[in-house]
């Protein structure tokens, strides 16, 4: 959540910022609440410090008559205490309710615009091969999976449901040795600290993470234990620190992190319903940083760069992508978003989304360090980026690996990893 102190003491720049994020949030019932909880805490001050000194008076006097007299307006003043207690946990309440409403604010470095048709491209790598170039009609991986036997919609379908899916033989290789790929590279090459946490997680950490309430339409919840499944990564690695305090020598940590997601997507009902490109179960290699607010920027940058890395080493055209403030969602105050091209579907897939949160998710959780050994404790930043995300990977590969004869050559960086095989065909599944 951002500061109450800068909704108090900057209210119209805050709704400004909200509008131009394309959302809402209850501005002026926050700013009501926190004045009356002021007050409340004030009179409350006042009248404890009154309660003290005139206990010490009662204690004093030695006249029966003052004495009692004293002793019944305290007892007025404590039925007031009481009365100001009560209304004050429920302000309390309903504050924090109303602040977990409040999106993060746009960095002012983020361009404005209303929605994604207005974002900006920032670079590109990459050219994307053309039917010509191919020499055929590039299939996209709805056809070509099936082909290749490598993807069962129907029996995905069976076993759970539609925009579920079962990869065989060495589809699901290409998947497993994707991961760990990912996670080596970025261990050995980026410097990671790689971690392995649970996909089921407590409330607490949901909230911590910036996933509810707004997104608790779209988390699956079991109600019975009170847990939520991840829908990435991030949720637990946001939380691997929650109500710490560390040390500014310990920052930046970098963790990556590889887990099964699972949404509902009912916010995307009717989008992308052919094949593998919006599904409720997925994996994803997820990055993430804890920096100081000096360097989250530049912290940034190189999550930009680390999940990039990984386009270049596929040798898939990607480009980046800057978010306007209408497409920017609840948590980031910056994001970029990296995308693949995949020439069957026709379109740019976003492989990663790398945000800066500032000290969002941080306050939520009670993320703290401090800048000097002595020092008061202050915010974090936590930053995150999909280091990829799978299955739009598979897409990308293959869709841009394909040959004329409907096999799939596997990316030299993979074939280790794929015990040496370097094409699927059908006869190979």
């Amino acid at each position: 959540m951002i500061d109450i102190r800068m909704i108090r003491e900057n209210t119209k720049d805050v709704k400004d910022a909200i509008r131009s994020l394309q959302t809402e949030a209850p501005i002026d019932e926050i700013v009501a609440l926190d004045e009356k909880r002021r007050q409340n805490l004030q009179e409350l001050e006042d009248l404890r410090h009154e309660r003290n000194v005139t206990s010490k008076e009662i204690g004093r006097m030695k006249d029966a008559a003052p004495r009692e007299e004293l002793i019944e307006k305290m007892g007025a003043v404590n039925d007031r205490v009481k009365t100001l207690e009560s209304e004050l946990r429920e302000v309390d309440a309903d504050l924090e309710r109303a602040m977990y409403l409040v999106p993060n604010l746009p960095h002012e470095s983020v361009p404005v615009g209303v929605d994604e048709s207005e974002n900006i491209v920032l670079r590109q790598e990459g050219e994307p091969k053309t039917a010509e170039q191919f020499g055929f009609e590039p299939l996209p991986h709805w056809d070509l999976g099936p082909n290749l036997g490598i993807i069962d919609f129907e029996r995905g379908a069976k076993l759970s449901g539609s925009r579920f899916y079962v990869l065989f033989g060495l589809g699901a290789r290409l998947e497993r040795a994707l991961i760990h790929w990912m996670l080596d590279f970025h261990t050995e090459k980026h410097d990671y600290i790689e971690v392995y946490t649970p996909a089921i997680v407590r409330e607490a950490c949901m909230w911590g993470a910036g996933q509810l309430p707004k997104f608790k339409e779209n988390i699956y919840h079991d109600v019975e234990d009170d847990l939520w499944l991840v829908g990435t990564a991030e949720i637990p690695l946001t939380n691997l620190h929650r109500d710490e305090i560390l040390e500014a020598e310990q920052l930046p940590r970098k963790y990556v992190a590889h887990s099964p997601c699972f949404r509902r997507e009912k916010f995307s009902a009717g989008r992308d319903v052919r094949g593998i490109k919006r599904v409720h179960q997925f994996n994803k290699v997820e990055m993430y940083h804890f920096a100081t607010p000096e360097t989250s920027y530049d912290e940034l940058e190189a999550l930009v760069k680390n999940a990039e890395d990984i386009c270049r080493a596929l040798e898939i055209p990607h480009r980046v992508i800057e978010m306007v403030t209408g497409d920017l969602g609840f948590t980031a105050a910056k994001k970029f978003d990296v995308e693949m091209w995949a020439p069957g579907c026709g379109e740019w897939l976003e492989v990663s989304s790398c945000s800066n949160c500032e000290a969002f998710q941080a306050r939520r959780s009670n993320i703290r360090y401090r800048p000097e050994p002595d020092g008061k404790p202050v915010h974090v930043h936590t930053l995150n980026g999909s280091g990829l995300a799978l299955p739009r990977t598979v897409i990308a590969i293959l869709e841009n690996y394909q040959q004329p004869d409907g096999s799939v050559v596997i990316p030299e960086v993979l074939r280790p990893w794929m015990g040496g095989v370097d094409k699927i065909t059908p006869e190979a599944t």
